[in-house]
């Protein structure tokens, strides 16, 4: 068997196998006594009948066709287990084959498009030149969430003096024609609705500013051009509306008494402390999270790679999962959304490609990193992991079961010693910049480990953890 390999783009690498006549031949006596031993051919015992009456019997070129694709897996199968040794050669995928020359008499030849583990270049990732970014609290902020605060607590009571105004939660009734013929979803008996928040038809609200309980108005509305009815897009409608009831919001006072009622404060004062105190740790955190993504951001942009695409098609898969579990938990099926949005699937991983090749080069730079700073992660830690997993998904026996597999343990080992990459970077920052304000420390685990958890289907994908080579083409 003769090999030749030529690195290729997208780190993939073009394996070119010659295999000699006599080797040929001796694949296509064998294909004969295989097919000949498991094919019922009239007149024949078992593992007797010649070529041509298999040929006859399972097609032209059957024997042929066997002897081929046995040869090429067996001949790939082969050369990969001469690479076993060799660390530029890691397999990460099935190969693309191509036959390039195959007849009888002859030498066979094919060709293999084989992807492998890119390798990463990396290029500057510790000399970032930003700083965490803190954002101040201040007054007005404290503010914002006070009257949060009040607005939660705020009770409804009767409007007295006065018509309906926008922001009043009021009741009506209505009913709607069309050319004097009522229509499907045009009438209600009671209908609450906050005065301004345009729930139903735009403009439609606008004719209740002025009313007071029992009285009533009409008008006519004209429906958008992308109602979800469509028989009633750009139809004129007209409406006959009571005002039923109508109430507005009575806010609590910002004082004293409402800062006790919101729990152990002995005055607004102390309230408004414990508010500022909360906004700043928020404010550090959000810091410490934006320089996380803005070293990782830096070290990707500076490092040099090829991806190759069965990576990409991976993570896409990863990214249509991460899809479908949103949409599940809102209440919503994937065909749904696709004949809502009017997408294909395809069209889906089209939209996804590009954030998926950015996915998986950001995984592989960390990784890389983490292979260069001699980052690891201890069993102890993976075994900690898990045991939180598994009491978080208590509930889920299947899921919590998958805690327990090596896959599971690979991935959270991966995934944990990614995210000590970017907290050891930023940790050496900070003591390199002893002036700058602190940012506290990122929980422990709290880098999606749990999350790494597959659904109804959904597939780790950790390129940290290089899968076994697919020694078979086929």
């Amino acid at each position: 068997m003769h090999v030749t390999t030529t690195p290729s783009e997208k780190s993939t690498l073009v394996v070119e196998v010659e295999l000699p006549v006599d080797r040929v031949a001796r694949a296509v006596a064998d294909a004969t006594r295989r097919l000949s031993q498991r094919t019922r051919v009239a007149g024949f015992r078992p593992g007797k009948a010649p070529r041509g009456m298999l040929d006859r019997v399972l097609g032209e070129g059957a024997v042929w066709d066997e002897a081929v694709e046995t040869l090429v897996d067996t001949s790939y199968r082969e050369w990969v287990q001469g690479t076993v040794d060799d660390p530029a050669i890691v397999i990460i995928g099935r190969p693309e084959v191509e036959m390039v020359e195959a007849e009888e008499g002859k030498p066979l030849r094919f060709k293999a498009i084989v992807p492998l583990r890119p390798r990463v270049e990396l290029g500057d990732y510790a000399n970032f030149p930003f700083k965490p970014e803190i954002e101040p609290v201040d007054e007005a902020k404290v503010d914002r969430v006070v009257d949060e605060m009040r607005d939660q607590q705020a009770t409804l009571g009767p409007v007295e003096e006065r018509a309906a105004a926008k922001g009043d939660w009021a009741v009506i009734g209505f009913a709607g024609t069309r050319d004097g013929v009522p229509f499907d979803g045009g009438t209600s008996e009671r209908m609450p609705l906050v005065i301004g928040e345009e729930r139903l038809l735009p403009g439609f609200e606008e004719h209740l500013v002025g009313l007071e309980p029992g009285d009533t108005a009409e008008f006519d509305i004209t429906f958008p051009d992308d109602y979800q009815d469509e028989s009633l897009r750009g139809a004129q409608a007209h409406f006959s509306v009571e005002l039923k009831e109508l109430r507005e919001k009575i806010v609590p006072a910002a004082d004293d008494d409402f800062a006790q009622a919101m729990g152990d404060f002995a005055d607004l004062a102390t309230l408004r402390a414990e508010i500022r105190k909360r906004l700043e740790r928020s404010a550090l955190d959000r810091a410490r999270h934006g320089f996380a993504d803005r070293i990782i951001d830096y070290a990707v942009k500076n490092a040099t790679i090829e991806i190759p695409d069965i990576l990409v098609d991976e993570e896409v898969e990863v990214m249509h999962d991460e899809m479908k579990g949103a949409l599940a938990r809102q209440g919503i099926t994937e065909e749904a959304y696709l004949a809502a949005t009017g997408k294909a699937a395809e069209e889906l991983h089209a939209e996804f490609r590009p954030g998926a090749e950015e996915r998986a080069k950001t995984l592989l730079v960390l990784g890389e990193i983490a292979t260069r700073e001699g980052i690891d992660v201890p069993d102890r830690d993976i075994i900690d992991e898990i045991l939180r997993a598994r009491a978080r998904y208590a509930s889920e026996p299947k899921l919590a079961a998958y805690f327990d597999t090596p896959r599971a343990q690979a991935a959270i080992r991966s995934s944990l010693r990614r995210s000590r990459v970017v907290e050891t970077l930023i940790d050496r920052w900070l003591a390199a910049h002893p002036e700058h304000p602190a940012i506290p420390h990122a929980e422990e685990g709290e880098a999606s480990t749990v999350a790494a958890a597959p659904r109804d289907g959904d597939h780790d994908h950790d390129h940290d953890h290089v899968p076994e080579a697919e020694a078979s083409p086929a």
